[in-house]
């Protein structure tokens, strides 16, 4: 069997069981690498699967000595075509933890949903007895809420369109966006998405149960970022779910202060991932931030953030936040002269001086890591194991809709590229 990548746009349809498990081998060895600390020992990870939750997950476990609890919203295998990378990564991950001597359990489903808390608290009960440590990592286009209604998120501005440039994942062009504006009920049905809501039902879940521990610590991660992707992400409808998350991160140390709940947002750095491939503007940025944080030795992936994140920021009881209670995982990335180089650039930038201004191949590379693709220890070719899946067949228009769905790109049709 063969399974090779295939872009649509920003989207892989496709994902390489080996390597995933490739990819994830290689960040439990990051991980061992940069050492160990003293830390929670029962966590749990709500959004485990790719990105900075499986990060999260790894780096408490081989950095802390962990066990834990993974929640994912991920397609398996249908025999035609492949499982999505995130049920891969977690295969991946269970297998390997388990032989490493590491309690490793994972819930595939709606991680929004009362039913899903219900079953993830009843195995905490039955294995852990409480959990130490809650990393909220969610990412989604839409939620059902309590009432029966789904609610999706748009990846709008807020106050007035917004015009500048993006990089063409299509043809690594680079071409004019123009954004458009949300209105209220977008606004709202973004933050209840995106917001804070779930985390704080999780807490209040998991606390009501009884299985929070005493002087436990949960986090949630967000992204402030330069300038010039102000309007798109910290000022447009995605935002705004960021800032109400953020004050759910309040909410909770002041409600929960019977057990001592340490609540904290860490604001990462921008990185290629399934979301931002999706963001007007941030594909560009990201090109162009690569070329300048490699060149001065800065630059960082999932699992190098995490692993700061867990076995530094938060090490040794003291941990590091600006004014506001943040941690600033960002702070590599906002540098001035990281952020001054790229501004001056910025406006100058096209097409053909992208090659030099970017690392378009960094970009990527990173992109087809993450379905397991372009390792090079890693070829095309299965083992007999996966001989029965025809996972280069057709893929239907309903097929496409659906993996789009999950790759939460749910707005994209609604810009204008020209």
């Amino acid at each position: 069997m063969v399974v090779e990548p295939k872009v649509k746009g920003f989207i892989c349809t496709t994902a390489h069981p080996r390597g995933c498990e490739e990819s994830v081998r290689r960040q439990i060895e990051s991980t061992k690498k940069f050492g160990r600390a003293e830390g929670p020992k029962k966590v749990l990870v709500i959004g485990s699967s790719t990105g900075y939750g499986l990060a999260s997950r790894i780096a408490v476990t081989y950095g802390y000595g962990a066990d834990t609890i993974g929640v994912a919203f991920e397609r398996e295998s249908n025999g035609k075509r492949t499982a999505t990378a995130g049920w891969y990564n977690t295969k991946a991950f269970e297998k390997i933890a388990g032989e490493d001597g590491y309690y490793a359990k994972s819930f595939n489903g709606d991680g929004f949903s009362r039913e899903m808390k219900d079953e993830v608290i009843q195995c905490i009960k039955e294995d852990f007895g409480k959990v130490d440590m809650v990393v909220y990592s969610m990412a989604a286009p839409r939620r059902t809420l309590p009432s029966g209604i789904t609610v999706s998120s748009v990846l709008k501005t807020v106050g007035e369109p917004f015009t500048n440039k993006t990089l063409d994942l299509r043809t690594n062009e680079i071409k004019e966006v123009t954004v458009p504006e949300a209105d209220e009920e977008e606004i709202k049905a973004t933050i209840q998405v995106m917001g804070g809501g779930d985390w704080r039902d999780w807490i209040m879940s998991l606390y009501d149960a009884g299985v929070l521990a005493d002087g436990a610590v949960t986090l949630a991660y967000s992204y402030i970022g330069p300038v010039v992707t102000h309007a798109i992400y910290k000022d447009g409808s995605i935002g705004q779910a960021k800032k109400h998350l953020y004050d759910t991160s309040v909410e909770l140390m002041n409600k929960y202060k019977d057990i001592g709940l340490k609540a904290y947002i860490s604001v990462n750095k921008a990185l290629v991932t399934q979301s931002s491939a999706a963001i007007p503007i941030v594909p560009l940025y990201i090109s162009m931030l690569y070329k300048v944080m490699k060149e001065k030795g800065l630059h960082e992936g999932c699992i190098e953030q995490m692993n700061r994140l867990f076995l530094e920021k938060l090490a040794g009881g003291v941990v590091q936040t600006d004014e506001a209670g943040r941690i600033r995982l960002d702070d590599y990335e906002m540098k001035e002269e990281i952020q001054s180089q790229i501004a001056e650039v910025w406006d100058g930038v096209d097409t053909e001086s992208i090659k030099d201004l970017g690392d378009i191949k960094g970009y990527w590379d990173e992109f087809y890591n993450m379905f397991g693709f372009g390792y090079d220890n890693v070829g095309f070719h299965l083992g007999e194991d996966y001989c029965t899946m025809d996972f280069n067949g057709p893929i239907t228009k309903e097929e496409l809709k659906e993996i789009e769905l999950e790759a939460n790109r749910a707005v994209f049709a609604n810009l204008k590229v020209g």
